[in-house]
């Protein structure tokens, strides 16, 4: 996975949209370190070539839905079962993310490439094993894409981690029983929930080996436009699917797992990896907007529903003590509710900054943000602040940290502020002598013998000829592009006098002649 992420908004009626997310980028100052090492002027140019697709590669792009589509794929049907779910066991649903599957915001993470996957695991309590795995489900989309995308996907089922546990499903879209994504030119979404017939004989039942855990992937097999090698260049974002994040920062950053293609020692990590074992320059910002559902075989006795943050799993109450949970006690269900602060807790009110005791529900109807159970007034700061490092590379603040992103900021925590805090230079495209392109700081340009053109400014080349618009040379008849026409630039445009096209071919008329001839004249600097 190459880095590239796009914000996306998947919006339920009457839901603001948000703007302005926070990026970050990879050190240019590591890089140029690198590449210092080189003993000859060429290997630091190809360590450079090689190095920069993986500087600023994160440019967020905000786009608004209604709702999100599903896609549900059923495999299997009726059949003749040897077994079947003991007792009345609740189905029970897991996952790390707090996005709404139906509508919301989601982070397109457009530099994942195909035969990368995506992954998440689940904790759960040793009391669920043995399990039906009843259904899985992500959501997919693009962002402004001009033409209809068709991705080619695998579902992946583990007993464990995928890094250490056993696989023991796996299944594959084929466009006949299993069909592949299909999603609409323009920005659209899908959440692709598949499942067995429960009816079918061949179900998706797991075992505990040991860490009580069961994990859940998404692969990409085939994108539709996938044009050039990912570890230099981004599968085209206007003519492609991926998979989502969620915007509300990462939670759970080793249970969420990606599996990517092997870059080399300058790309991200390949190989089964979680978030949190991923250097920050790749490491998405939220977690997967993934879940599974499960039924337990054997429903054993005083048990009740156990809150791990707001995630609701069916467990005795020594299990659910066990994983850090809160037990609500025996018979609970797992209710849309069960899993919310209970009773009066902090409710901060932004219109004038104070603060209630109030129910989660109560809270939420008198149009207040309810603090986390436990919370209180006298000690639950409502309306956290900090300072805020802005493109431009200067600081305000305090703010909060929906302010700064609405800036283009990035937060630098609450309680922090500007007179303490060191934000980064501004970045924008630099120009080496050779016509390469990286985005840098203006001191590191000048520490690399580059031209900086100024903040923001960036590598873009519209007529993709493989030079930066803003690299590109000033005088037309400089073929050999060190910046003067010159007798080298004759002796190459003779050498290559009647041959079709070419850097000699200064107009592009699709041969070298007298046109040319004349325009290295005209431009002759000496």
């Amino acid at each position: 996975m190459v880095g590239y992420c796009y914000l996306v908004s998947f919006h339920p009626i009457g839901v603001p949209q948000l703007k302005n997310p926070i990026t970050t980028c990879i050190s240019t100052a590591a890089l140029l370190a690198v590449a210092a090492l080189a003993p000859a002027a060429s290997d630091r140019g190809a360590i450079l070539d090689d190095l920069a697709v993986s500087a600023g590669r994160q440019w967020p792009i905000w786009s608004a839905y209604r709702d999100v589509p599903t896609m549900r794929v059923v495999v299997g049907g009726p059949g003749q079962s040897d077994g079947g779910i003991a007792g009345t066991c609740p189905t029970q649903a897991v996952a790390h993310t707090d996005a709404n599957f139906s509508g919301g915001s989601f982070i397109v993470q457009a530099g994942f490439a195909e035969l990368e996957s995506a992954a998440c695991s689940y904790v759960l309590p040793a009391a669920a094993f043995p399990l039906r795995l009843d259904m899985t489900e992500m959501i997919f989309a693009t962002s402004a894409a001009t033409v209809q995308t068709t991705t080619k996907w695998s579902i992946m089922v583990w007993e464990g981690t995928p890094a250490t546990g056993t696989i023991k499903y796996t299944y594959s879209s084929d466009a006949k029983i299993i069909p592949h994504i299909v999603l609409p030119p323009g920005t659209s979404g899908v959440n692709v929930q598949f499942m067995i017939d429960q009816s079918d004989p061949d179900q998706m039942y797991l075992d505990d080996n040991g860490s009580h855990t069961i994990s859940i992937g998404y692969r990409i097999d085939d994108h539709n436009n996938q044009t050039s090698n990912p570890c230099f260049v981004a599968p085209p974002s206007s003519s492609n699917a991926f998979p989502t994040t969620d915007v509300s920062g990462l939670a759970q950053g080793s249970q969420n797992w990606i599996n990517a293609v092997n870059c080399g020692s300058f790309g991200c990590p390949a190989g089964w990896k979680t978030f949190a074992q991923w250097p920050t320059a790749c490491r998405p910002t939220g977690d997967w907007v993934m879940r599974a559902t499960y039924t337990p075989i054997n429903c054993a006795a005083q048990q009740g529903a156990c809150c791990i943050g707001t995630n609701c799993a069916i467990a005795t109450q020594a299990d659910c003590t066990s994983v850090g949970g809160t037990y609500r006690g025996n018979g609970t269900i797992c209710s849309a509710s069960i899993c919310l602060p209970q009773g009066n807790n902090a409710c901060c009110f932004a219109s004038t900054g104070g603060c209630v005791s109030l129910s989660y529900q109560s809270c939420l109807a008198a149009g207040g943000a309810p603090g986390p159970e436990g919370s209180q007034c006298a000690t639950y700061l409502c309306f956290p602040q900090g300072a805020c490092c802005l493109p431009s590379g200067s600081c305000v603040g305090p703010v909060s940290a929906a302010v700064c992103a609405q800036q283009g900021g990035n937060y630098q925590g609450t309680g922090t502020s500007c007179a303490s805090t060191s934000c980064p230079l501004p970045q924008g495209a630099a120009c080496f002598p050779n016509g390469f392109c990286l985005v840098m700081t203006q001191s590191d340009a000048a520490a690399a013998g580059a031209t900086w053109h100024g903040a923001s400014t960036t590598c873009a080349d519209s007529n993709g000829n493989g030079t930066a618009d803003l690299c590109e040379s000033q005088h037309p008849g400089d073929i050999n592009g060190d910046g003067s026409v010159n007798g080298q630039d004759l002796a190459s445009l003779l050498a290559a006098w009647g041959a079709t096209g070419g850097a000699a071919d200064i107009n592009n008329d699709g041969i070298v002649n007298g046109s040319d001839l004349a325009t290295v004249l005209s431009d002759w600097t000496g």
